[in-house]
């Protein structure tokens, strides 16, 4: 039977030069720790602004408020080009105003750091509704035995929020891994800027174009499979509903 695609000459995707497979899976490398180290930073954002909008003074539930409220409002690409540049401008301004030398922040590092702002704003939201929905019977039978309000998050809101936060948190776990893309535009090399490259390079471009989109998909199947079984080990003791 005659090759469906004989224009596309499959040995450019080869793990080892002259093709361009281990480039496009280095770049998948990139954007899976951008996506794990820009999550985690955010989580912990949002399980600090959960509370904080929660149980914190006035002052501080107005400014968490106001960082929620714009982050959800503004394009995430202007985010990005904003916190990248302009971000990256005034740390060296600020060092420059107390006598020390400017510095080069990492791509990886200012990646991390743009997508766990942006990811702190809604993990913040979806935290807060998690920790609202825990029983408010329980937590009342933790201050009563004489629990710390600090034991009383780890053993008692933490572990009795979890089933409620895991869907909206999952979401945002594979937004994260989809937000990797827009760094391209600050010319970090994660999966679709070197995938534009290699494309560039060749003109093979529906070639680079799927086998990015394959690569994608693949993250987002192995990242159901372990949510699930998190899912599933969160839930457990928890009456199904009919």
């Amino acid at each position: 039977m005659a090759d469906p695609a004989p224009f596309i000459n499959w040995s450019l995707l080869a793990l080892s030069p002259p093709g361009w497979g281990g480039v496009l899976l280095s770049g998948l490398f990139n954007s899976i720790q951008i996506a794990v180290g820009g999550y985690s930073l955010g989580l912990l954002l949002g399980v600090g602004g959960a509370f904080g909008k929660l149980y914190g003074g006035p002052i501080l539930k107005d400014l968490l408020e106001c960082y929620t409220t714009i982050v959800r409002a503004v394009p995430e690409l202007v985010l990005i080009l904003l916190l990248y540049y302009a971000g990256t401008d005034l740390i060296n301004q600020a060092l420059g105003l107390v006598g020390l030398p400017s510095v080069d922040i990492s791509g990886l590092a200012a990646g991390i750091f743009v997508i766990g702002v942006v990811q702190g704003a809604y993990s913040t939201e979806v935290l807060r509704g998690a920790i609202k929905a825990v029983p408010a019977g329980q937590i009342e039978a933790a201050r009563a035995f004489g629990m710390s309000p600090v034991k009383v998050m780890g053993r008692i809101t933490l572990p009795a929020m979890l089933p409620y936060a895991i869907p909206g948190l999952s979401n945002l776990w594979l937004i994260a891994t989809k937000d990797t893309a827009l760094l391209a535009v600050v010319g970090f090399s994660e999966l679709t800027l070197v995938t534009r490259q290699a494309a560039g390079s060749t003109k093979a471009y529906l070639l680079f174009f799927l086998a990015a989109g394959a690569l994608y998909l693949a993250l987002t199947l192995v990242s159901n499979v372990f949510i699930g079984i998190i899912e599933r080990r969160a839930r457990r003791g928890l009456v199904k509903a009919a």
